[in-house]
């Protein structure tokens, strides 16, 4: 095998992993518009009473989800319960985005959710009065959770616009271990409902 073979295989892999990663996060979303944004931010099982770490990445691309021009009624919404500990997931990410990334905009939090499926049933209610809806996880996952809104309220999946949680080069190593786990969390998700 030639030397350049590994390190080509290499790239090629990282390539793929950003590509699906971002090709990802640009489905089922409308182009952004003008009106009042509810960021809907995922919880990822958290084992202890500490947030973890995929759990405060969460929270970064969810709170870089609200742009600078996005007004006073923009609301951040976290959701999940106690999978993995006693404390809910979605508490744990309020409390750090307010004390740790010193968020002062308007939070609300579900606390109940177990599964995908769950977490957007609780959140509908909270996103009746929202004009743009983004709802903010690693892209495979924020994928299969738009996808389940589509299913369950397709008048608000009309709503949804892309959040920040791809951005080229962050997580490189990772994602193509994303992109694979992604695929296996996808495989529910016909090919029909992957497209607008």
């Amino acid at each position: 095998m030639r030397a350049w073979t590994w390190p080509a295989a290499g790239v090629a892999l990282l390539a793929w992993g950003e590509w699906l990663n971002r090709r990802w996060s640009k489905t089922l979303v409308n182009d952004d518009r003008h009106g009042s944004k509810a960021v809907v931010v995922l919880g990822y099982r958290n084992p202890s009473d500490a947030i973890n770490l995929v759990n405060r990445w969460r929270v970064r691309a969810g709170l870089r989800s609200v742009g600078a021009d996005d007004g006073p009624d923009t609301v951040v919404v976290f959701s999940g319960g106690p999978v993995g500990s006693d404390i809910a997931e979605a508490r744990l990410m309020a409390e750090h985005a307010r004390s740790a990334l010193r968020f002062g905009g308007r939070v609300l939090v579900e606390d109940r959710s177990r599964t995908t499926w769950e977490n957007i049933t609780h959140v509908i209610p909270l996103l009746a009065d929202a004009q743009r809806i983004v709802i903010v996880s690693q892209p495979a996952h924020a994928l299969k959770a738009r996808a389940y809104l589509r299913r369950q309220r397709p008048d608000l999946a009309e709503r949804l616009v892309r959040g920040e949680d791809y951005r080229l080069g962050e997580w490189t190593l990772l994602k193509p271990l994303l992109a694979a786990y992604g695929l296996w969390g996808l495989r529910g998700i016909t090919a029909a409902e992957r497209k607008l």
